[in-house]
């Protein structure tokens, strides 16, 4: 007879796909820690499921659209920041794609964007990342620096998408249809997995700058305007990337 332990294990092994058939093994079995064990895989079978609802609900646009071959979600990070770029993402998944756990970036965990992100890139029809530096944002004001970064994104593709699935917005100079969803990125897993690329590489990028600039605590508050990055830019003056449009109330 397998002890507790062998039978945790195969708990701990178990995919959530799989988990109803090891329910069905132990539910019989009487011994208290096995009850527990059955509790547990009920528990994370239950949530499982949930989850597989929620993802379906996430493809109603991508069902809706189902004709065009290569539905294409778009979105961007880094409108807000004091400083660094804005970065966008552009997103084909295909069409039978079964990811797990896509949402909102901001409604994850930096470790649960980290793991996606990797999944995202390897399942992926196609994926891009379009920037802009700060700089580029203080000429032309935020809104244009995201458009222009948005349609970098799209140019550096490597399948031409014939729908654009956009969070809130209408890209001018684009010659692709668009449909604007808003709260895009959690009614659109291809828009949701775009929020996701965007979110990681900008993160990554802040980390690195915060290694050149220091003083402002750029790998915590990823540009972000926390009270000690203002305090930082009023006791040390605006570095390089910090975005001079958006800090004169402190300098």
């Amino acid at each position: 007879m397998e002890t507790i332990g062998a039978i945790k294990e195969a708990l701990s092994n178990t995919r959530e796909n799989e988990l109803q058939g090891f329910i069905d093994a132990y539910a019989g079995d009487e011994r208290g820690g096995v009850i527990k064990l059955v509790e547990t895989a009920r528990k994370r079978l239950a949530a499982y499921e949930k989850e597989v609802a929620r993802m379906e609900g996430m493809k109603t646009f991508e069902r809706k659209y189902a004709d065009h071959a290569y539905i294409c979600g778009i979105d961007e990070v880094g409108r807000g920041p004091l400083a660094g770029p804005v970065v966008t993402g552009a997103v084909i998944l295909p069409k039978d794609c079964d990811l797990l756990y896509i949402n909102d970036s901001k409604q994850l965990s930096e470790k649960r964007r980290e793991e996606l992100y990797d999944r995202i890139m390897e399942t992926a029809v196609a994926a891009a990342v379009g920037f802009n530096s700060p700089a580029r944002i203080d000429e032309i004001n935020i809104l244009q620096a995201n458009y222009e970064a948005m349609r970098e994104a799209i140019s550096k593709l490597s399948v031409k998408p014939d729908l654009l699935l956009n969070d809130a917005v209408t890209i001018p100079g684009v010659d692709i249809p668009q449909v604007p969803i808003i709260k895009g990125d959690t009614k659109s897993i291809s828009i949701a997995a775009a929020s996701i690329i965007a979110k990681v590489t900008r993160d990554r990028l802040m980390v690195q700058y915060d290694e050149i600039y220091p003083e402002y605590g750029f790998a915590s508050n990823k540009g972000y305007g926390s009270a000690d990055h203002i305090a930082a830019i009023k006791k040390y003056g605006p570095c390089p990337i910090h975005r001079r449009s958006f800090i004169g109330n402190f300098i």
